[in-house]
């Protein structure tokens, strides 16, 4: 399920230059995602890790400790703002926590199936490490990588390997999930990883500076947070969302653009700034790392809930 954020942006600039408020258009909308009584992803989740194409040592450190930060008891890096707190909301969705391990890693660099994917290959790639029912495999396409329908609607989706026979027969839980994130840098970081770079379109505020010094790997940390809460909350298209099953509002699509108090399309918000680098931050990680996460809805207050 892929998710997409550009056109609000677009639509709330049109708007506010037709005298409207932005903040008042965000307020109005009262966002209730249903649970549609399928089965969610709760307890102890395997993360595998498939990395198509070049990455560098710490790249990939990045985003493993973004996932090992999740569910860190650590009394530093589990310190409010942090990814820890920002993954807790998980919880207060049906079922209880979910607490994701990871797990295998495949490093793919030698492009077997070419620079540029269908969306079929996606699938393929996530069977690789395929960890059964309580897995997700997480695909992972490295700056020089095209994937369809990348930049153009979408930064990254989730799913799950099962076929539509299977599902019949044994129910909605069956079939490993995945996600696919790609590394826009060298494409769309205007697209996919705003707000590390100017918008390709809307109102063209300051870039932030982003907190590991990667613009593509710390967009990718966004998406990647979203499209993990947004698995672990909707694995097989009858968890919680809003709309179409095939083009649903999530757990954090349905506030994809929110990253601290006031904020509104074309601007993130309130967020921390570092005094020594000037990056910008709204959650602590392990080995004291920063990251930049969206809002998560709260299914206790129906409201997109910001760290800061």
């Amino acid at each position: 399920m892929a998710y997409n954020y550009r056109f609000a942006i677009f639509l709330t600039f049109l708007l506010t230059t037709a005298g409207f408020s932005a903040a008042a258009l965000v307020e109005e909308q009262p966002l209730v995602l249903k649970y549609h009584n399928g089965v969610l992803l709760k307890g102890n989740i395997t993360v595998n890790l498939v990395w198509y194409g070049k990455f560098t040592p710490i790249q990939r450190s990045v985003i493993v400790d973004f996932i090992h930060s999740l569910n860190s008891k650590d009394a530093v890096s589990s310190a409010a703002p942090s990814v820890a707190s920002w993954w807790k909301t998980t919880e207060k969705y049906k079922g209880g926590s979910s607490t994701l391990v990871v797990g295998k890693q495949l490093l793919l660099e030698n492009y077997h199936l070419g620079k540029s994917l269908k969306n079929p290959y996606l699938r393929a790639l996530s069977t690789k490490l395929n960890g059964g029912l309580r897995s997700i495999t997480v695909v992972l396409t490295a700056k020089d990588v095209t994937v369809e329908g990348f930049c153009m609607n979408r930064c990254g989706t989730h799913g799950s390997s099962g076929s539509k026979s299977r599902r019949a027969a044994n129910g909605a839980a069956n079939g490993a999930a995945y996600v696919w994130v790609g590394n826009s840098e060298s494409f769309c970081p205007g697209y996919c990883a705003w707000p590390f770079h100017q918008p390709i379109y809307g109102p063209q505020t300051p870039p932030l500076v982003s907190p590991n010094g990667d613009v593509g790997v710390d967009g990718m940390i966004i998406n990647l947070a979203t499209l993990l809460a947004n698995t672990v909350t909707n694995p097989f298209k009858n968890g919680y969302y809003q709309g179409p099953p095939t083009a649903p509002l999530e757990a954090v699509s349905a506030c994809t653009g929110i990253f601290g108090s006031g904020s509104y399309p074309g601007y993130a918000g309130r967020v921390l700034v570092d005094k020594t680098t000037g990056s910008s931050y709204n959650a602590r990680g392990l080995a004291g790392r920063k990251y930049l996460l969206p809002a998560m809805w709260d299914p206790q207050t129906s409201t997109c809930k910001t760290l800061v």
